[in-house]
């Protein structure tokens, strides 16, 4: 393995080369007018994963403001976390709804919606967050229903360790319209297999998903039905204890959105979702069922409406969603209860003003969340944004948000078994108080942020020495964070250049702990770049990267604390074959050996070889 700064310094010079190679690349070169690449993340280089096929959580792989933290493949099973939050700080929203897993936040990305059918997504923080969020207190990731057009795609590709990858997609849009709308459809079959980069790291997914979309000149209804299957093998995936452990998923969605523009910024949206997930977990692949069978199955329904409305100088934001969640399980049997009513109210009225020093606008509003098994929460969301007149942009806010637990951590059993939870946690909550300033200059967009959070009653899962188990322990937590992204597009190269820095300070009251799982695995300082550069005549190399200064941490045993990530994309679009592209991908091009999750071992290098036909 290589030495990380000499890694580093390797992708860096690979990538800024890259730059000045497409520098030179003629504004009317033929590759332009090439059909263009599937984007489904702005932020990112790399649009398909290696081993498999693109999952929603494959776009935030290096996205600047997410931490992606991967068990076997991301595609498999990733902890998304933002702002050194924990893997259920984080929620998934689609138009007007947020998904939700009520077992544990390790199934949040279990969302079987091909990306071709949404729009890039947007990271919410902050006021955001407080304002369109449910249940996640530091973040949610949000995407829109793409429009569909008339056009497919078939695409296979075949790497190392047997693995091979194939998709198919389809979009339809009928010519005649109806009522004064257009009626259109869109298709996704999708499957991989891999034996996996380490021994025991064996997959097999598939997915089928469908929408039937109802577009009008102001309005756009969508309704999506999607289901997925994964099972996928991995040593220490969820334990430290050596054994070879393997997760069998079956995830059925159905939801509904309808959403009306009523003018540039103004418009108001609902949506519906009834979500099933099961879940098959051994703890040794080899003696199935071996200590206690972990067989879960979730079921959630939710309604939402949400929307923006002005009226001269003043606006408001406003939002409600309702959820009803249902837990059948073999083990998560401790608790007081499987069932439980969600709800969530905000309201946000601003005012704006005008002036010559640019536009003030003031936000002062509230959100209200209350469940029938714990007690409610009122909290504050202010924000005041001043816009200079050269675009310049100044924010201040101070936010408050809430979440309960999930059954993982209430009705695992207390004193024995590999995870212990604590029916008594109760209702976290999360301050977050942020400065921000955003400008473009030189052709560079820039936004930057600086904040501190206070996370009290924060559910963790922690290790200590002795005890065979993970336990789930509240926690308070300060994180002191910076954040940086800088993008600039040209029609030669792309460039995303993204900085955190993050500090935590730690108190886990009466607790006897050596180790956190998760509150306490966070990266001190994370550099990403993204990289497209056009070289002409059909050729683009694509690269992602991250270098990172982990926070210590005892049960990261092996890759130490700094590591090198980068993922490589050499595509080629043949001027005489329109449509068609070949690619060749690696994946973990340094062949890193550190561990995201501590204890949990990396997936090694991987390549494939793809080629793609689009109509």
């Amino acid at each position: 393995m290589l030495h990380p700064h000499r890694s580093l310094l390797r992708s860096t010079c690979i990538f800024l080369g890259l730059t000045g190679l497409s520098a030179a690349v003629r504004a009317d070169d033929p590759a332009y007018e090439l059909p263009k690449f599937a984007t489904y993340s702005a932020q990112v280089a790399n649009q398909t994963p290696v081993a498999t096929f693109a999952m929603p959580v494959s776009a935030l792989r290096f996205e600047p403001r997410v931490d992606v933290q991967a068990r076997n493949l991301a595609e498999g099973q990733a902890d998304v976390t933002i702002r050194g939050g924990v893997f259920e700080n984080t929620g998934f929203k689609f138009g007007a709804v947020s998904l939700f897993d009520p077992q544990t936040g390790h199934y949040f990305a279990e969302i079987p919606v091909a990306p071709a059918m949404l729009l890039s997504p947007r990271v919410l923080t902050g006021a955001d967050n407080a304002l369109a969020g449910f249940n996640a207190e530091v973040g949610t990731v949000a995407y829109g229903w793409r429009p569909i057009e008339q056009r497919g795609e078939a695409a296979v590709a075949f790497g190392d360790y047997a693995t091979n990858r194939q998709s198919l997609y389809q979009g339809l849009v009928l010519p005649d319209r109806h009522d004064g709308q257009t009626v259109a459809a869109d298709l996704n079959l999708s499957r991989s297999e891999s034996d996996g980069s380490v021994p025991f790291g064996d997959h097999n997914f598939r997915r089928a998903a469908g929408r039937v979309q109802l577009q009008g000149a102001q309005s756009q209804t969508d309704f999506f039905a999607g289901t997925q299957h994964k099972f996928f093998g991995w040593p220490n995936l969820y334990t430290p204890f050596g054994f070879n452990e393997t997760e069998d998923l079956h995830t059925t969605l159905y939801m509904f959105n309808h959403r009306a523009s009523l003018s540039a910024d103004d418009f108001w949206q609902i949506g519906a979702y009834y979500r099933r997930n099961y879940d098959d977990y051994e703890f040794n692949r080899a003696v199935p069922g071996a200590s206690n069978p972990f067989q879960h199955t979730t079921h959630v329904r939710a309604v939402s409406l949400e929307g923006h409305l002005t009226e001269g100088d003043y606006a408001a934001d406003f939002s409600f969603q309702a959820m009803r969640d249902n837990l059948q399980s073999t083990s998560l049997t401790a608790g007081r209860f499987n069932t439980r009513d969600y709800y969530k109210a905000t309201f946000v009225p601003e005012r704006q003003y005008a002036a010559a020093a640019g536009a003030l606008t003031l936000r002062a509003g509230a959100s209200f969340d209350d469940t029938n098994r714990d007690k409610s929460a009122l909290s504050p969301i202010l924000e005041a944004l001043l816009v200079r007149p050269d675009g310049t942009r100044f924010d201040l806010q101070y936010t408050e948000t809430t979440q309960v637990p999930t059954y993982t951590a209430l009705n695992s059993n207390a004193t024995a078994g590999l995870f212990r939870g604590n029916p008594n946690l109760g209702r976290e909550t999360s301050r977050n108080l942020e400065a921000g300033v955003s400008f473009k200059r030189a052709g560079w967009t820039v936004e930057t942020a600086v904040f501190y959070r206070w996370d009290d009653q924060l559910t963790d899962w922690t290790f200590t020495r002795g005890v065979t188990a993970r336990t789930a322990n509240a926690v308070d937590i300060g994180i002191l964070g910076v954040e940086i992204v800088a993008t600039r597009k040209t029609p030669r190269y792309d460039v995303v250049l993204g900085y955190t820095f993050l500090d935590k300070t730690a108190d886990y009251g009466a607790a006897t702990i050596d180790a956190s799982f998760y509150a306490l695995n966070f990266a001190k300082h994370r550099l990403t770049a993204a990289v497209t550069a056009r070289l002409g005549g059909g050729l683009e190399v694509r690269l992602d990267n991250e270098f990172r200064i982990q926070e210590p941490n005892l049960l990261r045993t092996i890759g130490g604390d700094h590591a090198v990530l980068s993922s490589a994309g050499l595509y080629y679009l043949p001027p005489r074959l329109r449509g068609v592209e070949l690619s060749v991908l690696v994946e973990n091009l340094w062949d890193s050996s550190f561990q995201e999750v501590p204890a949990v071992p990396a997936s090694r290098r991987q390549y494939s070889v793809g080629a793609a036909y689009r109509w």
